[in-house]
C-alpha cells in the first residue's frame, strides 16, 4: 500500500512550523496510542504512521529531503536514505516527545548524570523532642544516627588500594542505563553489570565489599533556632547516607516535636497560662504573681469582681517569632475557683453571706438576671 504524504497524515500545512508539528503529533498519538487502543489493528497502523511522519518532518534535513524527493528520499540510495526515516524510533522522535507525555522516556541520556544520581545516597529522617522553653529560646541538641559513612580504606571509590579506581562500565557507557525496544516501546532500566552506577570496580575493597561506604554511627549537633513550632522539619544538607563509590550523599531530615507544658499553652507567638484564684482573691480584687516562658515573673493586678473567663494581656511576654527579635503576648486567663471541704465557721460565713446578698444585694448580678429572665419566661407561659 502506497505511502500517505506526511504532512495529510498530521493534520498540518506544509509550512507549519516546530511547534505546531509537535502539537498535532502529540494530540494524534494520544488518540492512537495502543494503550488507549488494545487489540485495534487500524489505531496500532495510524499510530506507526504518525511517529514516522512526526520523525521525518521534526528534522529540519529529512524535513528537507522529503519536501523535494517525497518518499523516494528514504528508500533506496535517495538523497535521504539511511537516516532513519522510516523507524518511528529513528533520532529520538518517539521517545523525546513521549518523555514529555509520559515522563517514560530520555529522562537520562547517556553521559548526563544518571549514574551517580542512580548512586545517590539515602535521605534520612530523625526525631527529637524539646521542651517549650528550649522552643522559645533555640537550642543546640546532640543526636545519634545509625548510617552510611563513606569508607576511610578506599576514600569512597570502592576499589582495593587508595590508588586505583573503579572503570566505565562497557554495557551502558557510564550511563547506568540500558534500552531495549520492546514492540512500539522503549523500556529503559538499570545495567545489570553495574548497577546503574556507571563504573564497575575489578579489585573490591575488602572493607566495604566496594560500596565505597560502611554502617556507622555518627553523632552530630544540630542548631534549633529560637521560635521553631511542632511538626517544623529541619534539613541538614548531605548528612544522609553516603553514595555508592563517591555518589553525593543523602540528605538528614529532623523533625522537631515540642513536649507539653505544664503551665503554658502556645498558640503561634502567643503564650496562654491558665491561673486559677480564690473566690476571695476574684471578689475583692489584689495582684497575682505569674511566671513568664523566658523563666521571668511579671504582676497582675486583678480587679474586684473579676469573673472566670476574664483575661490580661502582657504585651511583648509571649513567644519567639522565628527568624525574628520579635515576641508575641502572653495572655493570663483567669479561673475562680469554688471553695471546697469548708469547715463549720466558713460555712457559717458563706451563708451569713448569702443571706446578706439575698436581700436586695446586688452581688451577683449575672445569676440574679439570669434568673429573673426565666421567671420573666415562665410568667410568660402562665406556669
Amino acid at each position: 500500500m502506497a505511502k500517505g504524504d506526511y504532512y495529510d497524515t498530521l493534520g498540518v500545512g506544509r509550512d507549519a512550523g516546530e511547534d505546531e508539528l509537535k502539537k498535532a503529533y502529540r494530540k494524534l498519538a494520544m488518540k492512537f496510542h495502543p494503550d488507549r487502543n488494545p487489540g485495534d489493528k487500524a489505531a496500532e497502523a495510524k499510530f506507526k504512521e504518525l511517529n514516522e511522519a512526526y520523525d521525518v518532518l521534526k528534522d529540519a534535513e529529512k524535513r528537507a529531503a522529503y519536501d523535494r524527493y517525497g518518499h523516494a528520499a528514504f528508500e533506496g540510495g535517495g538523497p535521504g536514505a539511511g537516516g532513519g526515516g522510516g523507524s518511528p524510533f529513528g533520532a529520538g522522535g518517539f521517545e523525546d516527545i513521549f518523555a514529555e507525555m509520559f515522563g517514560q522516556f530520555g529522562a537520562r541520556r547517556p553521559g548526563g548524570n544518571g549514574a551517580a544520581a542512580a548512586g545517590r545516597g539515602a535521605d534520612l529522617r530523625h526525631q527529637v523532642e524539646i521542651s517549650l522553653e528550649d522552643a522559645f529560646a533555640g537550642v543546640k541538641k546532640p543526636i545519634r544516627v545509625q548510617t552510611s559513612v563513606q569508607c576511610d580504606a578506599c576514600d569512597g571509590t570502592g576499589a582495593e588500594g587508595k590508588s586505583q579506581s573503579a572503570q566505565t562500565c562497557t554495557t551502558c557507557g557510564g550511563a547506568g542505563k540500558v534500552r531495549a525496544q520492546q514492540g512500539f516501546f522503549l523500556i529503559e532500566r538499570s545495567c545489570p553489570t553495574c548497577g546503574g552506577t556507571g563504573r564497575v570496580i575489578k579489585n573490591p575493597c575488602k572493607v566495604c565489599g566496594g560500596a565505597g561506604r560502611v554502617q556507622r554511627e555518627r553523632n552530630l549537633n544540630i542548631t534549633i533556632p529560637p521560635g521553631v513550632e511542632d511538626g517544623t522539619r529541619i534539613r541538614l544538607s548531605g548528612e544522609g547516607e553516603a553514595g555508592l563509590r563517591g555518589a553525593p550523599a543523602g540528605d538528614l531530615y529532623v523533625d522537631i516535636s515540642i513536649r507539653p507544658h505544664a503551665l503554658f499553652q502556645r498558640d503561634g507567638a502567643n503564650i496562654y497560662v491558665r491561673v486559677p484564684l480564690r473566690m476571695t482573691q476574684a471578689a475583692l480584687g489584689g495582684g497575682v504573681e505569674v511566671p513568664t516562658i523566658d523563666g521571668g515573673r511579671s504582676r497582675v493586678t486583678i480587679p474586684a469582681g473579676t469573673q472566670t473567663g476574664d483575661q490580661f494581656r502582657l504585651r511583648g511576654k509571649g513567644f519567639s517569632v522565628l527568624r525574628s527579635g520579635a515576641r508575641g503576648d502572653m495572655y493570663v486567663q483567669v479561673a475562680v475557683e469554688t471553695p471546697q471541704n469548708l469547715s463549720a465557721r466558713q460555712r457559717e460565713l458563706l451563708e451569713q453571706f448569702e443571706g446578706e446578698g439575698g436581700q436586695g444585694g446586688n452581688s451577683s448580678p449575672e445569676s440574679e438576671g439570669f434568673f429573673a429572665k426565666v421567671k420573666e419566661f415562665w410568667d410568660g407561659l402562665g406556669r
